[in-house]
């Protein structure tokens, strides 16, 4: 069945660059920020009060969280050399961060935690250069599992928000308004094409607002007491540099932090690609350190500004999972937009206004999305039965510490409310599962030659050793030959022929794993995503074919699976070969 015009436009604008209209461009950012704006303010808010610093400090900090929540946000869009991912990366302040934040206010005030603060930023610039070292340990199925144990630990806050309703509001008020959101955001979304689908959120709101208006549940009083126009009296505070027992004392807890930051950033700058195009294209990790590195920027303008860590929020992919629409315009539209928000206390009551009932079908609607997409990561890294026991376990274990059934009284002596984080918690238990299944695989063996077809006699006695070895036949022997062959060739291809550049150099490791092997090839990166251009030769009429694509045809009959990972300065191939008669299909 072919698409009507409506879904056509939809498909032709899920693309980073398409070109959008400016009011839609606005009109989805708005719609982001109203997810975004309450927790980038209630957050610093609830922080600086709960450490008991003066009203000018805090009105300085949510003024600059939300400022530097918008310029990061146009970095993660705009991206700048290599800050930022280049597509829709929502930014609010980290509510992973509220309880280190809280005690480095109260140990040493603005201070202490802007040097922390600073420091948690360096930990992310380190992380986005060498994010390939990590690979074996943050991997599809960790990053999958932090996005699908988002919602396990969001939504139990905003089911609060729903009695969150003054005192003498009749019963039916809140069960209304929230009802009313969700049932027109879900109709409009299933039902409507065209336009009306893509404002589903934001219709949906005004008709839960409208029917909490009716019963006083929306506060216009605090619109009507706000300035149009507001700057807070800068505080600035210069850094701590005594480095004092309480610096010590914090800095594990806030590189914890930085780590736990990093995770929720690589997860979704995996998951905003997995939405952003129409066709499947494989992860481009150089978007991934971008992000990573434009976070650690954003963090950077926070410790310098005296405020606390900022992070990623999921808003952005459930949008575009919602709506079909990825341009990079609505990112830049949404950073514009938090900063013009910060400077026009009006308008940002305007938002703040909206009851917690009405917000809270909202954020379940794109909660759901993310919980998708999440499942969406792991599925399509090829799930097997250890990433899914690895998936499974941690996932129960996230909810069963975010619900505090896992042993109440003994986490919270060992570690306060850090553990009853159950994003945190999972995300640990993949991370552990992970190491120890890597740690348990069978040795590799590894050869360091450079990327040139001259080096094919090493490489040759290298398989053809490993596969004695391994007691494989002859079969297996020539087919892993041929496969390194193949890759190596392609990987050389990729070289610009005209480029003056030094030699790379490849390093190839090799193991066995569940009766066939997995060849992993890292050198220095191309321009190509070879798993991308793998899956289009289906595509390609035979007539179209060029010669640097016959080593990849070859490639991909020889080899059962082939991962393609792309770092700034690395490409790394991941080539799984089965022996010759399994029947195993080539998985991309």
């Amino acid at each position: 069945m072919g698409l009507d015009e409506s879904d056509q436009r939809t498909e032709s604008r899920r693309h980073p660059d398409a070109k959008i209209p400016v009011p839609l461009s606005v009109g989805f950012a708005l719609q982001i920020a109203c997810l975004v704006l309450p927790g980038a303010v209630m957050i610093p808010t609830v922080v600086f009060r709960a450490a008991d610093q003066p009203e000018d400090v805090l009105l300085w900090a949510v003024f600059a969280s939300l400022a530097i929540c918008g310029a990061t946000a146009m970095l993660q869009a705009r991206r700048i050399g290599r800050l930022g991912a280049g597509y829709i990366l929502a930014i609010g302040t980290s509510g992973a961060a509220i309880a280190v934040s809280i005690a480095a206010l109260s140990a040493g005030g603005p201070a202490l935690l802007a040097t922390l603060v600073v420091i948690l930023a360096l930990v992310q610039f380190v992380f986005s250069a060498r994010l390939s070292l990590f690979r074996r340990i943050l991997t599809p199925t960790v990053t999958g599992l932090v996005l699908m144990l988002t919602p396990v630990t969001v939504m139990p806050i905003m089911f609060d928000q729903l009695k969150n309703v003054p005192g003498g509001t009749p019963p039916l008020a809140a069960p209304l308004s929230a009802a009313t959101t969700l049932a027109v955001i879900a109709g409009i979304a299933l039902t409507a094409k065209g336009r009306v689908r893509l404002w589903a959120p934001v219709i949906g709101i005004v008709a839960g607002s409208i029917v909490a208006g009716v019963f006083g549940l929306y506060d216009v009083d605090r619109i009507v007491r706000a300035s149009w126009i507001g700057i807070p009296t800068p505080e600035w505070s210069a850094l701590d540099l005594s480095f004092g027992p309480d610096f010590w004392a914090l800095l594990p807890a806030f590189v914890f932090i930085a780590l736990v930051c990093t995770i929720q950033t690589i997860s979704g700058a995996v998951a905003i690609q997995r939405v952003s195009w129409a066709g499947r294209r494989a992860v481009d990790f150089r978007a991934v350190q971008g992000a990573v590195a434009a976070d650690g920027a954003g963090n950077l303008l926070s410790g310098l500004a005296g405020t606390m860590p900022l992070g990623f929020r999921p808003t952005g992919a459930s949008m575009v999972e919602i709506t079909g629409i990825s341009s990079r315009r609505i990112g830049l539209a949404l950073g514009a937009a938090l900063i013009g928000l910060a400077f026009v206390p009006k308008a940002l009551a305007v938002i703040l206004a909206i009851p917690g009932p009405v917000i809270t079908a909202f954020v379940g609607v794109t909660m759901a999305t993310i919980f998708i997409i999440g499942m969406r990561v792991i599925i399509q890294d090829g799930i097997d039965y250890r990433k899914g026991l690895i998936a499974g376990v941690s996932f129960w274990i996230g909810a069963g510490f975010q619900s505090e059934a896992i042993f109440p009284e003994h986490v919270s002596a060992f570690a306060g409310a850090l553990l009853k984080n159950g994003m945190l918690t999972g995300g640990i238990a993949a991370i552990v599962i992970t190491m120890f299944v890597e740690l348990t695989k069978p040795r590799r063996r590894r050869i360091e030659v450079e990327l040139d077809p001259s080096a094919l006699h090493e490489i040759r006695e290298f398989i053809g050793a490993f596969a004695s070895r391994r007691g494989w036949d002859a079969q297996m022997a020539d087919r892993l030959d041929a496969v390194c062959e193949e890759t190596l060739l392609t990987l050389q291809q990729q070289d610009d022929p005209g480029a003056d550049m030094e030699r790379r150099r490849l390093l190839l490791t090799a193991r066995s794993e569940d009766g066939g092997a997995v060849l992993e090839f890292v050198a220095s990166r191309g321009e190509e995503n070879i798993q991308d251009r793998i899956a289009l030769l289906g595509e390609a009429s035979a007539g179209a074919m060029i010669e640097r694509e016959i080593s990849l045809r070859l490639l991909r009959h020889l080899a059962s699976s082939v991962r393609h990972q792309q770092y700034h300065d690395t490409d790394i191939v991941t080539v799984r070969v089965e022996p010759p008669g399994t029947g195993i299909v080539l998985g991309i």
